[in-house]
């Protein structure tokens, strides 16, 4: 056996440490990607949560729009038939010989 050479334990020894600390290197790894998986499904949820929001009150100005629309027409069509039946009342006044 040759004194510059390590033994057979030495070498396993030795081994055994680089297994250890690949190990200890893949744990690690390991741990940065589960720690980014969290981080993103944060991300996702908080993204999901606000896009919800953001549609429903999206829909909630959708519906106040509509319904200032629908009351404007409703006005609108009572003033035009109002400003109408003064017309008519007018005409049949004049035709009547009322001044």
């Amino acid at each position: 056996m040759n004194p510059l050479e390590p033994s057979t334990e030495e070498q396993a020894a030795l081994f055994a440490e680089q297994m250890r600390h690949a190990l200890d290197l893949l744990r690690a790894e390991v741990n940065a990607l589960r720690a980014l998986h969290e981080h993103d499904m944060e991300m996702c949820h908080h993204r999901l949560g606000s896009l919800e929001t953001s549609s429903r009150d999206h829909e909630l100005r959708i519906r106040a729009d509509t319904d200032g629309v629908t009351q404007f027409k409703m006005w609108a069509g009572l003033a035009s038939g109002g400003s109408g039946l003064m017309a008519l009342a007018a005409l049949i006044r004049s035709f009547l010989g009322g001044g």
